[in-house]
């Protein structure tokens, strides 16, 4: 599967101006980007001026907006909402300025010490129905993220909000770390969630403790997943997120068949050189499909 050519990724990990972003990119070879931190702000927060200069700047670059990294639904479910959904509203119109389909979501923090009881669940559909109408209105597309602490951390749960709401404008981003370090077996996440994927974020996690590491190297079973989602006709964007900040403990993370990148070992890594290193393990996962 080298080659592969809709390889997006976080470029606010390379650094927050804009301009390092698009030479970080075009350096890589990349021409889409998630645009998530730009000058800053989250691009939802920006002024339809300073979009419109974003948006020139991109061009210009040849680099193209895969999806907007919003934190929509990244809130508390007993937050205020009125003004969050105003947010949203925002974000629509921006997908729509920037000329992307996607944009990416979560489903609100919940506790954690409750479970996952009727009356926050009916909370949860309420807010969650509330965007996907609108989203289905406007003719674009929401990507349900699966992140600890929110009501859809784990497979069942992102089971039960793909049935509710899944289709056209609302569908499933699978981030294996994110599984890993709710403690969810991914194989058993993407059996389940198969048919809603449209969007992957690529970072990898240790079980015993959570820690990141590059695409391969953890217990995401990233490669074996992968080569099931292009089996099953996927053909989405592949979206790097690396989260790799210090190189310290690495060495010991060597997998057969796949050799870790040299890095000095306890190197402090520039956002570059662990955005490029979460590239590179990537195409090494690849390779193998």
């Amino acid at each position: 599967m080298n080659g592969y050519q809709k390889l997006t990724g976080f470029a606010d990990e390379i650094a927050q101006d804009l301009q390092t972003q698009l030479d970080g990119l075009q350096k890589l070879n990349m021409h889409y980007v998630e645009m998530r931190g730009v000058d800053g702000k989250n691009l939802i927060h920006h002024d339809n001026e300073k979009l419109r200069e974003i948006k020139k700047r991109l061009d210009d670059a040849d680099i193209a907006i895969s999806a907007l990294g919003s934190p929509l639904g990244k809130i508390g479910i007993t937050d205020p909402f009125e003004k969050h959904f105003e947010e949203f509203q925002r974000a629509v119109e921006i997908a729509q300025i920037m000329g992307s389909n996607y944009i990416r979501m979560f489903s609100f923090y919940v506790p954690q010490d409750g479970g996952q009881t009727r009356e926050i669940k009916e909370q949860v559909w309420d807010r969650l129905g509330k965007f996907a109408e609108y989203a289905k209105k406007e003719k674009v597309c929401l990507l349900h993220e699966n992140e600890k602490g929110i009501y859809g951390e784990k497979a069942k749960e992102c089971r039960e909000i793909m049935d509710a709401f899944g289709g056209e404008y609302f569908k499933a981003i699978f981030d294996f770390a994110n599984f890993v370090q709710a403690k969810q077996d991914t194989m058993e996440a993407y059996e389940l969630l198969k048919k809603d994927i449209a969007y992957i974020h690529v970072k990898d996690a240790l079980w015993e403790n959570g820690k990141v590491v590059p695409a391969g190297y953890g217990d995401g079973q990233l490669t074996e997943i992968l080569r099931r989602l292009f089996a099953d006709g996927f053909s989405g964007f592949l979206s790097l997120e690396p989260h790799l900040f210090e190189f310290e403990g690495f060495a010991g993370l060597e997998k057969k068949n796949v050799s870790m990148p040299h890095v000095e070992e306890g190197k402090k890594l520039s956002g570059f050189e662990a955005f490029e290193l979460a590239r590179n393990s990537l195409l090494q996962c690849l390779e193998l499909i």
